[in-house]
């Protein structure tokens, strides 16, 4: 079992027919009716309702659900196919939120059947979202902090955005596992900005890699996009410097006509320096 108990870290053993999951300790943890793991243990919450607001979730799921990220599925989705084989690959989607790529690697990848993908997220009500859209994956609420998996599980970690402990990521890789992250490139948003910063600077091209692993593949994609005024202000909703955009700001965006702004990405696929794929 990929499962890990988050009081004790001993393995978690699901038991039929009450599907749900315990460990040596005695811990217990239910399968939700929706279909995923709540292992987010209460002296690990800082919150009531820990991760994105509900108005977060809503927006980010209203934009990318419109497609206006496509590309930059497909370019992850066929990163993935390049550095395949035909054996199973378990997956990690890390800060999974609703589960919008995980979705399209099934959707777009060659042989999904061959893949376990799972997703990981603090907030419950993305988590539950996620289950309900896709019932050939595996989702979990816990943090990227305190992933709840076993030692070496997975083929593949996807890192969109999220925040993660590099230790925790070797942790969890096998040995000639692969770390796929999607960071901002140096023009990405820079119409949004301009707006809010007075002097708008690029991103550096250069992505930092976790301790440990090596760049094998990058890919930079660039694209542009005409969102409506509600879309624009669902997609700020999604960036750090949202907090930035008050008032004024926020109403200049939402006004302004035709409004086409660069979105700019860059994939990089890394293994681990001391093991070859």
């Amino acid at each position: 079992m990929p499962y890990t108990c988050p009081l004790c870290q001993l393995p978690l053993t699901q038991h039929l027919p009450s599907k749900g999951y315990y460990c040596k300790n005695k811990h217990h943890f239910d399968l939700a009716k929706e279909g995923y793991l709540n292992l987010l243990a209460v002296q690990h919450k800082k919150t009531k309702e820990p991760g994105d607001s509900r108005a977060m979730m809503r927006s980010r799921r209203n934009f990318l659900e419109a497609g206006f990220y496509q590309h930059v599925a497909e370019a992850i989705a066929h990163m993935i196919d390049k550095h395949r084989d035909k054996t199973p690959m378990s997956i990690l989607d890390m800060g999974c939120g609703e589960g919008y790529y995980s979705r399209q690697i099934e959707k777009l990848c060659k042989n999904p059947e061959n893949l376990d993908l799972h997703g990981i997220d603090i907030a419950k009500n993305a988590i539950l979202a996620a289950a309900k859209k896709q019932a050939n994956a595996k989702f979990i609420v816990a943090s990227n902090k305190r992933p709840p998996y076993s030692d070496h599980y997975f083929d593949l970690i996807l890192r969109v955005y999220a925040p993660s402990d590099d230790s925790e990521i070797a942790r969890l890789l096998k040995h000639n596992g692969l770390l796929l992250t999607v960071t901002p490139g140096p023009r990405h948003l820079w119409q949004l900005k301009e707006f809010i910063y007075k002097h708008v600077n690029e991103h550096e091209l250069n992505v930092s890699l976790s301790k440990g692993f090596e760049q094998i593949d990058c890919q930079r994609v660039s694209f542009k996009i005409k969102p409506e005024q509600e879309q624009r202000m669902a997609l700020l909703q999604m960036t750090p410097f949202a907090w930035r955009a008050k008032g004024e700001i926020q109403s200049k965006i939402q006004r302004a006509h035709e409004l086409e702004i660069e979105t700019d990405f860059v994939l990089t696929l890394a293994k681990r320096a001391d093991f070859s794929v």
